[in-house]
């Protein structure tokens, strides 16, 4: 080799070689010091991306966990509100049951009376809960429905739909759901209850005969018994005009149509007997749908009862248990434009959970009327009356309940199941943006030690060009 002093072609090479050595040194002691295998997009540019895109997922499961804990926190609220109000009814339960017990006197009645309206008051007090300043379960934040009417279905009497009359099935003629005759007798006297706007009306009894029926019955012989009492002049315009009657219809196949325009009707398929508002139009043969008329919380019947008893006086328990055994299938609510709460679930747009909360006031309750006026309790009539009233309120207290329930539990599953999506895409993320330190610390160590390598060759490279020195 050529003794040169001009250029250093060996230490030029060890220089280009150390400057790559403490690069690499360089970057390792910078994924070590971070942790991270990219650091920037030069440092892996699709993985870089990925990653970042990932980051921007896992902060958004993290707030969509937050925004399902916190619908959870608001549910509870109103369960709480819900519950409250079950409670209530329960004891106004009792309260009914003592007042409808004719040991008591009419002052002890009216004592009963007070603390009934106390506990009636206190169910508008659970309505207006609110959390972080919103009202509950006032009914402002229902779902989009129209207006639909109270609903009450009978299963326990016969399906048989043939020969229906105009005016329904004569009671003489009545079965129960297996075919066997009920046993009224045309001596039978029948009497009949019903509550509406905080009102209790109560018929007075009538011999049953042979061809009255239970059509007939309420929606013309009830009717003309208490039009007298409400018109003229209907004091509340919105209030039912009671000539009109209460349709009750034999046999059909569906309840109805609800809020949303569907029918609906038995689960079973069988055609049953039903009790709604007045005004009602049927399609033919009293057949499917049956849709009434007057509809919202103004024409809402909050309870009713029947009982027949015979020529002396005994009341006919197996007949009263059947004819009474009618159910609230459907409640009448007010219109509603869709003001359900969003709890936003997800990452996407619209990716969300709706419930709408229904209106839990003692007015939508049928406890009382527009007025003010409470239902009544003065009497033993009243009182029993009022039993029916409090059993419809707690069926629609605890469906309610129910809902709310069911939603908060399914926002528990879909918290955890964020919690989870957030925790496998972290380790994804991981997988792709974590250094190996193990692995990072060996190229460390490797970048480390060539460095001091070249750093010494080049100590040497330099050393070489001196012995040009001796030559001159």
């Amino acid at each position: 080799m050529a003794m040169v002093l001009k250029n250093n072609t060996g230490a030029t090479n060890t220089l280009n070689t150390l400057n790559a050595n403490e690069k690499r040194l360089a970057k390792s002691l910078r994924k070590v010091a971070s942790g991270m295998k990219i650091e920037g997009a030069g440092d892996d540019a699709s993985g870089y991306a990925i990653s970042e895109r990932m980051r921007v997922q896992i902060r958004g499961l993290d707030q969509a966990t937050v925004n399902t804990q916190n619908g959870i926190s608001l549910l509870k609220v109103a369960e709480g509100a819900v519950g409250s109000t079950v409670d209530l009814l329960r004891t106004m339960k009792e309260k009914a049951i003592n007042a409808a017990n004719d040991t008591n006197t009419d002052h002890d009645r009216a004592t009963i009376q007070k603390e009934w309206n106390e506990m009636i008051d206190q169910i508008d007090d659970n309505a207006n809960t609110t959390y972080n300043g919103k009202y509950l379960v006032d009914g402002s934040h229902d779902d989009a429905h129209a207006a639909t009417a109270a609903v009450y279905a009978n299963n326990s009497l016969d399906t048989d739909a043939t020969n229906l009359p105009t005016n329904g099935v004569p009671l003489v003629d009545l079965k129960d759901r297996n075919g066997n005759p009920l046993g009224i007798q045309s001596t039978d006297r029948i009497t009949f209850s019903l509550v509406s706007q905080g009102k209790t009306y109560v018929m007075p009894a009538y011999e049953i005969g042979t061809t009255e029926s239970l059509a007939h019955l309420m929606g013309t012989r009830f009717a003309a018994d208490i039009a007298d009492a409400v018109n003229p002049p209907n004091p509340n315009p919105g209030v039912w005009d009671f000539n009109s009657g209460i349709a009750v219809v034999d046999r059909v196949k569906y309840y109805g149509l609800d809020g949303y325009g569907n029918t609906f009707g038995p689960p079973d398929g069988n055609r049953t007997t039903i009790i709604t508002n007045p005004n009602a139009a049927a399609a033919p043969a009293n057949q499917d749908p049956f849709v009434p008329a007057d509809t919202g919380l103004e024409y809402m019947i909050a309870g009713f009862t029947i009982s027949v008893t015979d020529r002396e006086g005994n009341v006919k328990k197996d007949v009263n248990a059947v004819l009474n055994d009618f159910t609230l299938v459907q409640r009448a609510r007010n219109a509603s434009p869709d003001n359900a709460f969003t709890f936003q679930v997800g990452t996407k747009a619209n990716q969300s959970i709706k419930v709408g909360l229904t209106d839990m006031r003692a007015y939508a309750l049928g406890l009382k009327g527009m007025d003010g006026r409470t239902v009544s309790l003065s009497t033993q009539a009243n009182a029993n009356a009022a039993l029916a009233v409090v059993d419809n309120a707690l069926q629609m207290a605890l469906d309610q309940q129910t809902t709310i329930g069911a939603v908060s539990s399914r926002l528990a599953y879909t918290a955890d199941n964020l919690r989870v999506g957030s925790e496998n895409t972290q380790a994804s993320e991981s997988t792709i943006r974590d250094a190996d330190m193990a692995k990072e610390m060996t190229a460390y160590t490797k970048a480390n030690v060539l460095t001091q390598a070249a750093q010494s060759m080049l100590a040497q490279a330099n050393q070489s060009t001196s012995s040009v020195l001796s030559l001159l």
